[in-house]
């Protein structure tokens, strides 16, 4: 083994004498040379940077006579490796990371559904939390996520804000396991999506506009103005009233708090998670089939490990203060001199 490569050397062969003679006997110092741990994280880290298994040999340095870099020799030291990252992930425990926000979303892999989450802490920082094969759809899935989350230390008296794609099921997970005390703010993003799907071209920009109105408004006065909207939409389009109105009041959750303006942007949507997973899209872009959901863990475990190392905190992290305080229950809000 040497670096990301096998070198083929020549060795003797040593057989037994006597009793048993003609057994092969194993020469430590080449069976050391053969061991090499790194090699499949480094295989790893050279295809979560786009490399494809098929195109390994083209990034090896052309020195001696080369093996073990073939599409399968390159494919099972990877999945020995991403398997490792896959224990990592979810072995991770957070009895001592004091998180504020939780957002949860789902990714699509084919035919293949993941759910993930990313916790902020309370200096803005940004930790991959879990993730679990199934859609946020299902609500057995997404309690048994956030069942793992309370088993590895997220402790479930300590108030937290729940960001999410708008799921029933998802939402009824987080009331059975987090219990109701804990705010939910549905992702506005994922709403805008949905309401457009119901209208035709030459409404959308107008409906859009009407929306992202309302949302810098109070609850009571934009929840108001919404419901006119749907009012309006109701006439001529029925589906698109529908879904504005379903699950409004998720929408101002962050306005019902009071939350501070410069923390709406990343609290308003699931961004903050929608961000790593682009960056898993980034890194699984060279696979063409997705065979099994044990495929798609571990390559999405290691992609987000691999992510998670250029993360920054989030915008408005300076007031995160402010959302602990109000998640506290803290009537008056003063921010904190700066020594």
């Amino acid at each position: 083994m040497l670096s990301d490569r096998k070198l083929a050397v020549q060795r003797p062969r040593l057989r037994k004498r006597g009793a048993g003679s003609g057994q092969e006997v194993e020469i430590p110092a080449y069976e050391a040379m053969q061991d090499q741990p790194r090699l499949g994280a480094r295989m790893l880290d050279i295809l979560m940077r786009g490399v494809s298994t098929r195109h390994y040999r083209g990034v090896i340095p052309e020195t001696a006579d080369t093996v073990g870099v073939s599409k399968s020799s390159v494919s099972r030291q990877t999945i020995e490796a991403s398997e490792a990252e896959v224990e990592v992930l979810l072995s991770r425990h957070f009895d001592e990371l004091k998180l504020v926000i939780i957002y949860i979303d789902g990714m699509v892999f084919g035919d293949q559904v993941m759910i993930g989450a990313v916790g902020v802490d309370g200096e803005g920082h940004k930790h991959v939390l879990a993730i679990r094969e199934g859609a946020t759809e299902n609500a057995t899935v997404a309690k048994e996520l956030l069942e793992d989350l309370v088993a590895r230390g997220v402790n479930p008296q300590h108030k937290r804000l729940f960001v999410i794609d708008g799921s029933k099921a998802l939402r009824a997970a987080i009331h059975a396991v987090f219990g109701h005390q804990h705010p939910v703010q549905r992702c506005r993003a994922h709403k805008l999506r949905n309401v457009m799907d119901h209208l035709p071209e030459d409404q959308k920009n107008q409906v859009k506009s009407a929306m992202r109105a309302a949302w810098r408004l109070d609850a009571k006065p934009g929840m108001a103005r919404l419901k006119k909207l749907a009012d309006w939409l109701e006439r001529e389009y029925p589906s698109a009233a529908s879904s504005l109105m379903e699950g409004m009041e998720e929408c101002f959750t962050i306005n019902r708090l009071d939350v501070p303006p410069s923390l709406h942007r990343c609290l308003a949507t699931t961004n903050i998670i929608e961000s790593p997973h682009a960056g898993v899209r980034l890194r699984t872009r060279r696979v063409c089939r997705w065979r099994d959901s044990g495929m798609v863990k571990r390559w999405m475990a290691s992609a987000l490990l691999a992510t998670e190392k250029n993360f920054r905190k989030i915008m408005g992290y300076r007031d995160l203060w402010a959302l602990e305080a109000i998640l506290n229950g803290s009537k008056s809000v003063t921010r904190p001199e700066v020594a």
